[in-house]
Order: structure tokens, then sequence, then C-alpha cells
């Protein structure tokens, strides 16, 4: 079986100690860093869906900080965090396209029977899973509005 994702990530962040990448190790053990404190406050150890959650937490994290910080004039605050979302997404399976996405949605809104704005929550329930880390929630959500309303 393969390495795990946490496994790829811990492996990375060895090969950046001994490559002297500074950048890259500090992004890689805030990652771990996420990883770990979920894994101690729950007392479990994260499963490659788990890990894809933290991550796409993490990316929204910094979008977030990116929009503030731009707004802010403090551009080479947003450059780092960048530099970061770009780091975290090397750990992220590639993204869906939108059609791919607008199937999906279709797909999800079929199977709950969902008819009004109501069942949204039926229908995220079922499309979460299947775009984790894979596309923007923030986007999704407005798709299904806009298909349900």
């Amino acid at each position: 079986m393969s390495d795990s994702l946490k496994q790829r990530i811990q492996a990375d962040m060895k090969s950046a100690m001994k490559n002297k990448e500074k950048k890259l190790l500090l992004t890689i053990r805030t990652i771990l860093a996420a990883i770990k404190q979920i894994e101690v406050d729950e007392r479990v150890e994260l499963d490659d869906t788990r890990v894809l959650a933290v991550l796409d937490k993490m990316v929204k994290q910094r979008r977030e900080s990116i929009k503030q910080f731009t707004e802010g004039g403090r551009d080479e605050l947003a450059a780092v965090e960048q530099a970061e979302i770009e780091i975290i997404q090397t750990y992220l399976p590639e993204a869906l396209s939108d059609d791919e996405i607008t199937q999906i949605i279709k797909d999800a809104i079929a199977e709950s029977g969902a008819a009004s704005m109501k069942e949204m929550g039926k229908v995220m329930g079922i499309v979460k899973p299947k775009v984790q880390g894979r596309a923007d929630m923030g986007s999704i959500s407005g798709v299904i509005k806009g298909l349900l309303g």
C-alpha cells in the first residue's frame, strides 16, 4: 500500500531539512503542527480524508489572510501567504473543473431528492466528501444555491 498523506508530508519535511529549504520547512512544520493538534485534542490518528480537510482549511485561512493583507496594503505579507498556499496545495488532489463540480452537485441533488434551498444541507452532505480538498467550498455552496434557488 502507498504511503499515507501524513507520511508523505513527514518525508518531505526531512528532505526540506536536508536541503536547507527554510520556507518549505516552515510551512510543512505548520501543516504537521495543525495535524498533530487535532490528533492530540481528539486522541485519534488522522486518515488521509481528515488530513485533506486540515489542508483545505489551511488554504481557506490563508486566502482570507491574503484578502485582508491586500486590502490593508501589506502585499509582502500577502505574498508570504500565497507562497504557503502553493506549498499546501502540492498535498491536495488535483482541483476539479467547473463542469465536474456542477455534475457532482447535480448528481447529489438527484440522489437527495432536494427541491428547495431548505434542503441544501442534504446536498452539501453528499457533495462535501467528494470534493474535499479539490474545490473551494464557498464556490460549491454558491453553485448549489444557484441550482436549488
